[in-house]
């Protein structure tokens, strides 16, 4: 499904032309399956507060890749970018700051053919571009900027899948998380530094800039909190008792009326889920998934233990304990999402900023990241109440 490159931090002009080529390939192999139930173009498309229709998602990937790399806009607004977009009202359209979420269902963008001849077009300039222009690291910066961008997206992608419950490629509806035991790792605490020094290649704004954290000692789980220890969450009342959830979960939980993890489902008799457009038994080993953090906050109440913190995360990440497991679920921290010292936003001026203290940051990765975006130092952010991305959480005393 995508090749195992080395970090796109530091990837040079030729891994970069492979990575791009392979982010696109992904990216339109994905948009197929949408294509395939129909919904490539903007009417059919259901209006859900946390998807985008895929044909103006697409070409959003483009626009973007087209304003950072060939317009060489200089910050996010396209209006500064010294050149201007192969499609005339591309700006119009696909600008994401400037294009209401509800409005993407009803622009008179063009049709699919169109779309994907704009991609083909843009990146073949792209990688021309890169073949023979500098190779600097500041000249590369809007070549790794993209390809981030894409591979984002094209996870966001497979949210989509599943949200719609749509057929995906068998590598994501049979990825099965390997059962490692769980046990409790004892960690004596001591200085983290957290985000990233200026000869690190590519780093994303919200990563600057390197500063030393402490951390007392701590335990934390080896392992994602698991479905069986979920569902004894569930059967001793979890979802019907108050005391476990904080008054915005306790707002969340009346608002969206759960009983369980979204996509859950019970017949009388056993639980199974929904993942994609296949239902499956319940697999007591794999990680619970597709909970909020309201969620995961109530079941740290009811076991008596907690989230970790995003500090205490990434010091058990990089300690080189060999039975410290992640990357199959995006996980909740504590944390909420904040600059760190030195914070400056960057030519994506609208990627960290505008949703510091709103939403909170998840570390790891999950089974539809891309190798070459897996980081233990990421930070990834979202709203407490979403679920619908590939998201679980471990426990700390």
């Amino acid at each position: 499904m995508t090749l195992n490159t080395s970090s796109f931090r530091h990837a040079k002009p030729e891994q970069l032309a492979s990575a791009l080529q392979d982010a696109r390939n992904y990216t339109l192999s994905l948009f197929d399956y949408f294509a395939a139930a129909g919904l490539n173009t903007l009417a059919h498309v259901p209006y859900l507060p946390y998807i985008n229709p895929p044909l103006w998602e697409l070409a959003h990937v483009v626009w973007v890749s087209e304003m950072y790399v060939l317009r060489e806009a200089p910050s996010s607004d396209p209006a500064l970018a010294p050149h201007p977009s192969i499609l005339p009202r591309g700006d119009e359209w696909f600008d994401s700051n400037t294009v209401a979420h509800l409005t993407r269902w009803h622009l008179d963008m063009p049709d699919t053919d169109a779309i994907k001849h704009y991609c083909s077009d843009v990146l073949e300039r792209i990688l021309d571009k890169l073949q023979h222009g500098a190779q600097d690291e500041a000249t590369l910066y809007p070549y790794r900027l993209v390809l981030a961008h894409e591979d984002m997206h094209g996870e966001a992608f497979a949210y989509t899948l599943q949200t719609l419950g749509l057929a995906a490629p068998l590598g994501l509806v049979k990825h099965v998380a390997e059962a490692w035991p769980s046990n409790e790792i004892e960690f004596s605490g001591g200085e983290v530094q957290l985000g990233s020094e200026l000869s690190e290649g590519f780093v994303f704004d919200n990563e600057k800039w390197a500063h030393s954290v402490a951390v007392p000692p701590f335990s934390m789980d080896s392992t994602l909190v698991s479905n069986a220890q979920y569902l004894a969450f569930i059967l001793d009342g979890g979802y019907i008792k108050p005391q476990y959830w904080s008054p915005a979960g306790r707002i969340w939980l009346q608002q969206e009326k759960r009983a369980a993890p979204r996509y859950w489902q019970f017949d009388g008799e056993s639980w199974s889920y929904a993942r994609f457009n296949t239902d499956i038994s319940l697999q007591g080993h794999e990680p619970v998934r597709h909970v909020s953090l309201h969620e995961a906050q109530a079941y740290c109440l009811w076991a008596g233990r907690r989230l970790p913190s995003e500090a205490e995360w990434e010091f058990a990440a990089i300690s080189g304990k060999a039975d410290f497991h992640w990357g199959d679920l995006w996980e909740w921290t504590a944390t909420p999402f904040a600059p760190y010292p030195g914070f400056t936003p960057d030519i994506y001026r609208e990627y960290s900023e505008p949703w510091f203290f709103t939403h909170q940051v998840l570390r790891g990765a999950s089974f539809a990241t891309q190798a070459r975006m897996r980081s233990p130092t990421y930070r990834n952010f979202y709203m407490p109440e979403r679920d619908d991305m590939f998201v679980g959480f471990r426990t700390c005393a």
